[in-house]
């Protein structure tokens, strides 16, 4: 089955994964996740691409970023990409490709969805077994949001302001989150939602996005319930969409 054409809207949070190709390593050395951090900084400035949390790992990126134009993100990501394959194929006297094709992407529902996806992309090195907690781990966005190390580059987003007052009462707060687990069903949910190019969000705020988009926000229920409405009539807008 063909992948889903990603959706892009202007100020809707975006879940953002590139992965190396076949998996191979795409950071070496210290000096390779720094020129990445910096490129991704330059571009997000050009692009107008605000960066709200972030994790390097060997082989692949997690991001969560909000674009203020729906070609935001392609753009920061085309231009970041291009880079550092140049910059990594020098550096590494090799040759060919570096990433696994096209980035994968989800819209992200603020209200719901947005600290659990931040708390997901911080806590991958805890599940990769690299680090036994994310403050272990230097190059990741937990050690501005909860430690207090400012990382000039992040945009810290409306929901995480919400959490306190001040910049020590958020990071408490923001640290209290991870003193529970993120369910398995909320991991799969992340993951298929960014494999897929499905929305993450609560049902209302996928309507919402079907509505200003035109496509569907999440897959159909197998089968469905032909001789419903609901169902005819999503089905009648697919085929006019056609």
């Amino acid at each position: 089955m063909a992948r889903m054409p990603r959706l892009n809207l202007a100020n809707v949070p975006q879940h953002v994964v590139q992965r190396g190709n076949n998996r191979q390593v795409t950071f070496v050395t210290r000096s390779d996740y720094v020129a990445y951090l910096e490129k991704l900084r330059y571009y997000a400035e050009e692009y107008k691409v605000q960066i709200h949390a972030f994790v390097l790992m060997t082989n692949h990126v997690h991001l969560l970023v909000t674009p203020t134009t729906e070609k935001g993100i392609s753009q920061l990501m085309q231009s970041l990409g291009r880079y550092y394959v140049r910059y990594f194929n020098h550096v590494h006297k090799r040759t060919g490709t570096l990433w696994e094709g096209r980035y994968k992407s989800t819209l992200v529902d603020s209200e719901n969805y947005f600290l659990l996806v931040s708390r997901y992309i911080e806590l991958n090195p805890v599940r990769a077994s690299i680090v036994g907690h994310p403050a272990d781990y230097p190059w990741s966005s937990y050690q501005h949001n909860a430690v207090g190390k400012k990382i000039q580059m992040l945009i810290e987003h409306r929901t995480y302001l919400a959490l306190g007052s001040n910049s020590e009462q958020r990071q408490g707060r923001y640290r209290f989150l991870f003193n529970s687990e993120i369910p398995e069903k909320s991991l799969a949910e992340i993951r298929d939602s960014t494999d897929k190019a499905w929305v993450l969000g609560n049902d209302k705020f996928k309507e919402q996005v079907e509505q200003l988009t035109g496509r569907r926000a999440s897959p159909m229920p197998k089968g469905g319930d032909r001789k419903s409405k609901k169902f005819r009539d999503r089905q009648g807008g697919e085929y006019q969409r056609l």
